[in-house]
C-alpha cells in the first residue's frame, strides 16, 4: 500500500473495501458495482491519479467541465465531491479518503494499491457498454399522434431506444440484448399502465430533466425546463411539490427512485429528458408511484420553442390527471392557459434564472441584464418581470446592499406590479412585491397580507414561506417565524439559502446553540457560501467565544472578497473581542469604500455600536433611516444593537418605524 500518485495507465486501484477501475471509470465496494454519476467518478479518478498530492479546484473543474461550459462550476464541483463522499461513507470533518484543502482543492489521503490490469470479463464489458449508452428516439409502432393544444404534438407511449457510444461492431450482441430487455420492460409497463389508477398521490419531486442534446452548453436549458415544470406543478394547491434547489441536488444521481422518495418523503417521482434541436423542443416525462414502483404514465411532447409554456402546461395537466388530484376551478384555469413566448425572450429568461440561482452580487447583475433583455423581446412575459423584481428586491437589501434602497425599491415594485398586471396568479411576483413593501416601504400590514396571498396562490413556493418567516422574525414573532421557515425547508430541504435562513432566524431569536448547530451543518453543505460563516461568527460572538467567532467572520470576509456586509461583521467582532485597532482599521476601509461604491450607513452604525461609540452609532442609524436602509427592519431584534436599546435616540428611531409591540 502507498500514498504516492497512481500510474494513470493502471486499470484497477484498491483502497479499503473499494476498488476503482480508472479506465472504465467504475467504483466497486466488496466487488459490487456502485452507481455514481460521471462527474464524481471523474473526480475520484483524478484524485487517485495524484494520490497523496493536492488536486486544485481548477484542475478538477477543467477535467469535469472542459471549455466554456455554461454551468455553475463551484456548486457543481461541491455537489460532485459531496456525492463521492456519500458513496465512500466519508466525512469532510473527519476524512478517511478525501481531505479538503480550504480554498484550494482536495487530496486523496488513504493508502492505495494498484492491481493487475488484466482484461476484464465479457460480462463486465457488457455492463459498462450498457451504462454508457446514449439515447435516440424510437416512435411507437403505430406512430399515433394527436393534437395537444396549439402547436404541441404528443407521441403516445413513445419510448427511448439505446445505442452505445462505443464501437458498434464490437458490442452488437450487447446492444441486441439491451434492446430485447427494453422491449420486455416497455411491454410490462404498458400492461401495468392499463390497470386501474392507484390511490391518489399528494406529493412529488420532479428530478432534473436530462439534456439529450449532447451539448453541455445546453445544460442551462434543461435545468430551466425542469424549473418551469416544478413551478407549474407547484401552483396546484392540493399537491406538495419539492422545490428547485433540492430537486437539482439529484442531478446526475443514480440513486434508486425509492431511496430518493424516502429521503424527500414524497409519494411519486417525475423523471424525463429534454431534447432541443433548432427551434423545436421535445420533453419525455414519466411518472412513477414509489410505493408500488409502478410506472403510471409516460408521454413524449414536442413543440416549437415559442410554444414551450403551452408544452409545459400539457405535461403538468397529464401528471395531475394521472395522480388523481381534485383541481379547483382556479387550478384548472391556470393549467388551461397556453401563453406563447418569443423564443429569444425565453432563452434570455432561462439564462437570467441561471444567474439568479448563483445568489451572488455578480450573479444578480448578470441576471438583471438577461431579464431586462427578455422583457424587451417580449413585453408580455410575466415571469421575466417577476425575475427582475426578485433581483432588485435583493440587491438593495442589507444581505447584498450594493444598490441604494431608493434606487432598487421602485424598480422592484414596478417590475412586480407589471408582472401581476399580466398574470395576477403569479406567486413569485406577489412575493417580490411583499418583499419590497417589507424591506423598503416599511409597510408591515401590506407586507404580511402580500406574503399570505403568495402562499395562498402557490402553497408549494418555498421562497414565499422563507420571506414571510423573515418578516415575522423582524416583528419579533419567532415561533411563527420558525414555523414558516420549517415549512420552506420541508419543500426545499437541500436549499443552502433556506438552511442558512433557519440558522439566521435562530440567531435573531437568541437561540445561539441551535443556531450554531444549524449553521455548521449548512456550512458543510457548501463551504464556499459566506453567509453561514458570517452568522456563525455572530452567534459565537454573542456567546463570547471569540476564539471561534473571529475565524468564522474572517472566513466570511475572505469568501465575499471583502463585501461591506462581511467587513462590517468582522469589524464588529474585532471591537467586541477587544481588538479595537483592527476594528478601527476596517471601519476606515468601509469609509474609504463608501467614496467609490454604495455602503449602507447601517453597516457603519454596526461597527460603532461594537466599539461602544453610542452617539456615532446613532448618527449613522439615522442616516440609514434617511436612506431607508433595509437593515433597520431588524432594529427590534438584532442582538448586535442591544448595547443601544437604553438610548433615548434609539427608542425614538424605533418608534418612527412603527414596529408593532
Amino acid at each position: 500500500m502507498r500514498m504516492s500518485p497512481v500510474n494513470p495507465s493502471s486499470r484497477v486501484v484498491r483502497f479499503g473495501v473499494f476498488e476503482a477501475d480508472l479506465k472504465a471509470c467504475e467504483l466497486r465496494k466488496h466487488g459490487l458495482h456502485l452507481k455514481l454519476p460521471e462527474q464524481p467518478l471523474q473526480a475520484l479518478a483524478m484524485l487517485l491519479e495524484k494520490s497523496g498530492n493536492l488536486v486544485t479546484r481548477e484542475e478538477l473543474r477543467n477535467r469535469l467541465w472542459p471549455g466554456d461550459t455554461f454551468v455553475d462550476f463551484d456548486h457543481g464541483l461541491n455537489n460532485a465531491v459531496m456525492r463521492l463522499r456519500e458513496a465512500l461513507g466519508d466525512s469532510s470533518e473527519s476524512p478517511r479518503f478525501i481531505e479538503t484543502v480550504p480554498r484550494r482543492g482536495y487530496r486523496f489521503i488513504a493508502p492505495v494499491e494498484e492491481i493487475s490490469s488484466a482484461s476484464s470479463s465479457s460480462t463486465d464489458f457488457a455492463e459498462r457498454s450498457i451504462n454508457n449508452m446514449s439515447v435516440v428516439p424510437l416512435v411507437s409502432q403505430n406512430g399515433e399522434t394527436e393534437a395537444a393544444g396549439p402547436s404541441v404534438e404528443k407521441t403516445k407511449r413513445s419510448r427511448w431506444l439505446v445505442l452505445p457510444r462505443l464501437a458498434f461492431v464490437l458490442i452488437t450482441i450487447v446492444v441486441m440484448a439491451a434492446v430485447s430487455s427494453q422491449i420486455v420492460v416497455h411491454y410490462a409497463r404498458s400492461v401495468d399502465a392499463s390497470k386501474p389508477k392507484s390511490d391518489r398521490s399528494t406529493s412529488l419531486v420532479v428530478l432534473p430533466l436530462e439534456n439529450l442534446s449532447g451539448d453541455k452548453d445546453q445544460d442551462y436549458f434543461a435545468d430551466g425546463m425542469t424549473d418551469d415544470l416544478i413551478a407549474n406543478l407547484a401552483k396546484i394547491r392540493s399537491l406538495r411539490v419539492i422545490s428547485r434547489s433540492t430537486a437539482m441536488a439529484y442531478k446526475g444521481t443514480r440513486k434508486p427512485l425509492s431511496q430518493i422518495a424516502r429521503e424527500l418523503n414524497v409519494d411519486a417521482v417525475v423523471e424525463g429528458t429534454v431534447l432541443r434541436a433548432g427551434d423545436r423542443v421535445r420533453i419525455t416525462a414519466e411518472l412513477v408511484q414509489v410505493s408500488t414502483d409502478r410506472h403510471l404514465w409516460a408521454e413524449t411532447y414536442e413543440s416549437p420553442l415559442g410554444d414551450v409554456l403551452a408544452l409545459q402546461n400539457h405535461v403538468s395537466s397529464a401528471i395531475v390527471d394521472e395522480i388523481r388530484i381534485n383541481l379547483r376551478a382556479e387550478d384548472k384555469e391556470r393549467l388551461a392557459k397556453n401563453p406563447a413566448v418569443r423564443p429569444e425572450a425565453y432563452e434570455s429568461y432561462l439564462k437570467g434564472r441561471y444567474y439568479w440561482n448563483k445568489r451572488s452580487e455578480e450573479g444578480f447583475t448578470k441576471a438583471i441584464s438577461y431579464f431586462q433583455d427578455a422583457t424587451r423581446k417580449d413585453s408580455q412575459y410575466a415571469l421575466a418581470y417577476a425575475g427582475l423584481a426578485d433581483c432588485y428586491a435583493v440587491i438593495g437589501a442589507t444581505i447584498i446592499g450594493t444598490v441604494r434602497s431608493e434606487e432598487a425599491a421602485p424598480k422592484a415594485k414596478a417590475a412586480a406590479i407589471r408582472a401581476l398586471e399580466i398574470d395576477p396568479s403569479l406567486a413569485e411576483a406577489e412575493t417580490s412585491l411583499a418583499t419590497a413593501k417589507f424591506n423598503y416601504d416599511w409597510d408591515w400590514s401590506g407586507a404580511a397580507s402580500g406574503f399570505k396571498k403568495a402562499i395562498e396562490l402557490n402553497p408549494s413556493y418555498a421562497t414565499a414561506y422563507q420571506r414571510h418567516s423573515l418578516y415575522l422574525a423582524a416583528m419579533g414573532r419567532f415561533p411563527d417565524s420558525l414555523d414558516q421557515i420549517n415549512k420552506a425547508r420541508e419543500l426545499d430541504p437541500l436549499s443552502i439559502s433556506i438552511n442558512w435562513s433557519l440558522g439566521w432566524r435562530l440567531y435573531l431569536a437568541r437561540q445561539y446553540d441551535r443556531a450554531i448547530e444549524q449553521l455548521l451543518n449548512t456550512a458543510d453543505m457548501d463551504p464556499s457560501y459566506e453567509l453561514p460563516h458570517l452568522v456563525l461568527g455572530q452567534a459565537y460572538e454573542q456567546k463570547r467565544d471569540f476564539a471561534r467567532s473571529i475565524p468564522q467572520l474572517q472566513k466570511a470576509a475572505e469568501l465575499s472578497h471583502g463585501s461591506p456586509l462581511m467587513v462590517s461583521g468582522l469589524a464588529h467582532g474585532y471591537a467586541v473581542a477587544g481588538k479595537r485597532a483592527e476594528a478601527e482599521k476596517l471601519l476606515q476601509k468601509l469609509m474609504a469604500d463608501s467614496e467609490k461604491q454604495y455602503v449602507s450607513p447601517y453597516y457603519i452604525a454596526i461597527v460603532y455600536a461594537g466599539l461602544g461609540k453610542t452617539e456615532q452609532a446613532m448618527d449613522w442609524l439615522e442616516k440609514a433611516y434617511t436612506d431607508r436602509s433595509n437593515g433597520l427592519v431588524f432594529l427590534k431584534v438584532e442582538p448586535q444593537l442591544d448595547s443601544l436599546r437604553s438610548n433615548p435616540r434609539f427608542n425614538a428611531l424605533q418608534a418612527r418605524l412603527h414596529l408593532p409591540d
